[in-house]
């Protein structure tokens, strides 16, 4: 059974996720720790709870979602996990926050390509890689069956959806990868957002204004 625990972290306030296991090991989902005293709340999270972090995933690499992957990476030894298409996106990381206002270094760390579709495998647990473009060109979601859940990046928000006026989005993508990768999931899973609470699929369907007008579209 997988423990899963949350950070809101930057300026941008996004959720960093920390998912654990009982043979306590750990993976780090888009680690978003701007400030020295964020990047110390998550590791004091983990040591506090004698934790191994095994896997650093993003789900895509906009700055506020990979702002900490470069501590992660050197204190823990771990190499990114992400889409390819994503590379052309934290390789402008320092451009992107000088535009925003927000000095940042490169990413210096290995990293790991994943594709639609991979299985990563966590001890006993499996995440399916669902390529879902749109709010960024190679954004992903990692979806865990056995627990009924979807780390979802900026894909979908509750009563919302991720902007697609950043470079590189395409609203046509983002509609595109609702219809064919998370339509046909459960309405019971939960959706772990990249900003604001997690929310329940069914009710994004009920509820989610962008959603609801996708629907009436299928």
């Amino acid at each position: 059974m997988l423990t899963i625990q949350s950070f809101c972290f930057n300026a941008f306030q996004e959720n960093t996720y920390v998912l654990y296991n009982e043979q306590k090991n750990a993976m780090i989902v888009d680690p978003g720790c701007y400030l020295r005293n964020e990047q110390e709340a998550l590791a004091n999270f983990i040591s506090e709870n004698n934790l191994k972090p095994t896997l650093l995933l993003n789900t895509h690499c906009h700055l506020d979602h990979v702002f900490g992957n470069n501590f992660v990476s050197e204190k823990y030894g771990l190499a990114a996990h992400f889409h390819k298409n994503e590379q052309p996106v934290i390789d402008r990381l320092p451009e992107g926050g000088a535009r925003w206002g927000v000095p940042c270094e490169p990413y210096t760390g290995a990293v790991e390509y994943i594709a639609q579709d991979d299985i990563i495998d966590f001890d006993k647990d499996q995440f399916k890689v669902l390529l879902t473009p749109g709010h960024s060109p190679g954004s992903v979601c990692f979806y865990n069956a056995g627990q009924d859940f979807m780390i979802g990046g900026d894909l979908i928000f509750k009563d919302g959806v991720g902007r697609t006026d950043l470079p590189g989005c395409n609203p046509l993508d983002l509609i595109k990868s609702i219809k064919t990768q998370i339509l046909p999931l459960p309405d019971t899973m939960t959706i772990y957002a990249g900003h604001g609470p997690e929310t329940n699929w069914g009710r994004e369907k009920k509820a989610n204004p962008y959603i609801l007008h996708i629907l009436k579209e299928q």
